[in-house]
């Protein structure tokens, strides 16, 4: 079993910045990549960024690219999403996510085996 939890969400002004925070546990280990996805209210899931954990390779969805930034600590279990930028078209709830991605499919909630109960963005115009 692998736990997750978020934190850092919040309301800010557009143009303004979060940091969310994802903290893993259990048998994380056995995962290469960590993930964020975010669902806006009446919209469908959708992918923001993932790292690879022992490489720290990133990939972002073109919405964020050049806006949010993906780090992990030494020990591979907490990830950062440093948002910068913000948007009103950003406000959602982020999800954290744990699997394995072999391939450029890295989008794709179905790689993920666990996932966060969320922290929410609301970025006001």
């Amino acid at each position: 079993q692998v736990q997750l939890v978020e934190s850092g969400g919040g309301s800010v002004q557009a143009g303004g910045s979060l940091r969310l925070s994802c903290v893993a546990s259990g048998y994380y280990y056995r995962y290469n990549a960590m993930a964020w996805f975010r669902q806006a209210p009446g919209k469908e899931r959708e992918a923001v960024a993932h790292i690879l954990r022992m490489y720290g390779d990133t990939s972002f969805a073109d919405s964020v690219k050049g806006r949010f930034t993906l780090s992990l600590n030494k020990a591979g279990n907490r990830v950062y999403l440093q948002m910068n930028s913000l948007k009103p078209e950003d406000t959602a709830m982020y999800y954290c996510a744990v699997g394995s991605v072999y391939d450029d499919d890295w989008a794709a909630s179905r790689n993920y085996n666990y996932w966060g109960q969320g922290t929410q963005v609301t970025v006001s115009s």
